[in-house]
């Protein structure tokens, strides 16, 4: 084991590697709460339960997702990175996809299966690179920022801190509200944590909030802490169902697929590239065996739908973990193992209410905002098609929308700016795409 992973070149040994796996799985386990409550949509008091994913299911398949991605990325890839359900997928997944297009969780997640198909075509033929090369780098933060917003807009919804308004769209709803009361107590308590460097603040803020929610009788007392393993029946293999029904097969799924491809390509790409430079990875300014963690990346995706949930894929808080001392995959290894482990914590974390999970989505989105300034703002060809990217994701409820009408304004203010031959050629056929999907996709 010492000599597949290259602890006496890395200049590391089990102790670091574990007590690195351990932190990393601390600073992403939110997402074992956040995953399912987000994909059932439980903050959504009028859908129809009959159209929901089982809570249940869905957390063993977040589970069991990101063991099985941890554990590829660790064997194949070798790099100390942790893979799960992406926030921000999981968010067009469910509000975008299902509530917003009315498309059936089955068709979703044979949207999630299909791109992952591609993705995984797209590394094996090399073609990724050469689309991700063409994009503009500030489109590029651009929508990792908008996708933070909107995740950001999510939480504050669910904490009841935002609120419907007939008169403004939106307005500030009722602080003295209890559960908001909560939300807050958990944001504030999250911030502190984070701000004083502790990992797996995150998760830690949602205990926390848990607790202080029993006791003021907000969230129910579990009878158990450990028990059975709740049934994946209910999504396993789902996925399979829609490729048969007629229904699967329309425009607008092509729109869907497209961006669970597109955005899950540079959500890994920026999270490799990033542990890869912190743990002391890269060499010549370039990502070893990048194929193989594109490859165990487009794996984990495709198996995570089959089991029942949205993308997954590589977790920049592994950072935490690479922080702690990890340089191997034997890190990832443990990360697993922590993840198989928790399927028999169900009865604690099956209580936890949205506004728990609120402060989660709004710090994910600070973190996700910090691209932010890496945008050329002082170009006005630039700073257009960005900022209409980011702002459309919130206002619109949709990150399709976003990256839509970003890519259509591009190689407008490009053109007339006299910057034609810096626009890539692939540029155009996604101008052509997204005007496309405004005409049809949208309907």
């Amino acid at each position: 084991m010492r000599k597949y992973f290259q602890f006496e070149e890395l200049g590391t040994n089990y102790r670091r590697e574990f007590l690195g796996g351990l932190t990393t799985f601390l600073a992403m386990a939110y997402i074992l709460i956040v995953n399912p409550l987000v994909l059932t949509l439980a903050d959504v008091k009028n859908f129809p339960d009959a159209l929901r994913m089982d809570h249940g299911a869905v957390f063993v398949a977040t589970a069991l997702a990101a063991a099985v991605g941890s554990i590829i990325m660790g064997l194949v890839g070798k790099y100390p990175i942790a893979l799960a359900p992406g926030m921000g997928l999981n968010a067009f997944f469910a509000y975008t996809v299902v509530l917003g297009h009315k498309v059936p969780w089955q068709h979703a997640l044979g949207a999630v299966f299909i791109s992952g198909m591609f993705f995984l075509l797209l590394t094996i033929s090399g073609l990724r690179e050469k689309i991700i090369n063409a994009i503009p780098v500030d489109l590029k933060h651009a929508v990792g920022a908008g996708i933070g917003l909107f995740i950001t807009f999510i939480g504050l919804r669910n904490a009841g801190v935002i609120v419907n308004n007939d008169a403004t769209l939106v307005g500030l709803g009722d602080l003295s509200n209890a559960n908001t009361l909560l939300a807050i107590f958990g944001l504030v308590i999250t911030v502190i944590m984070m701000t004083r460097g502790i990992n797996g603040a995150v998760f830690y803020g949602m205990i926390i909030s848990v607790i202080i929610g029993m006791i003021f009788n907000l969230i129910e007392v579990p009878k158990h802490v450990v028990g059975a393993v709740p049934s994946l029946k209910p999504t396993f293999g789902a996925v399979f169902s829609s490729f048969n029904d007629p229904s699967f097969y329309t425009t607008t799924m092509i729109g869907i697929i497209l961006t669970f491809l597109f955005v899950d390509f540079f959500d890994n790409a920026g999270t490799l590239v990033a542990v890869a430079n912190q743990a002391g990875l890269m060499k010549d300014n370039k990502l070893p065996r990048a194929g193989r963690a594109l490859f165990s990346d487009s794996i984990a995706s495709i198996v995570g739908s089959i089991l029942g949930t949205s993308t997954t894929t590589s977790y920049i808080e592994s950072s935490a973990g690479v922080a702690a001392g990890a340089k191997t995959g034997f890190a990832s290894l443990v990360t697993a193992g922590f993840f198989i482990l928790s399927l028999f914590f169900f009865p604690v974390l099956s209580v936890v209410t949205p506004p728990v999970t609120a402060p989660a989505l709004i710090i994910v989105g600070v973190l996700m905002c910090s691209s932010l300034g890496k945008i050329d703002w002082t170009r006005f060809e630039i700073a257009v098609p960005s900022f209409l990217t980011m702002i459309a994701m919130p206002l619109s409820y949709s990150i399709a929308t976003g990256i839509a009408i970003g890519f259509i304004f591009y190689p407008i203010t490009m053109m007339v700016k006299g910057r034609t031959k810096e626009i890539h050629p692939i540029m155009y056929v996604f101008f052509v795409i997204f005007v496309l999907y405004f005409m049809f996709l949208t309907e």
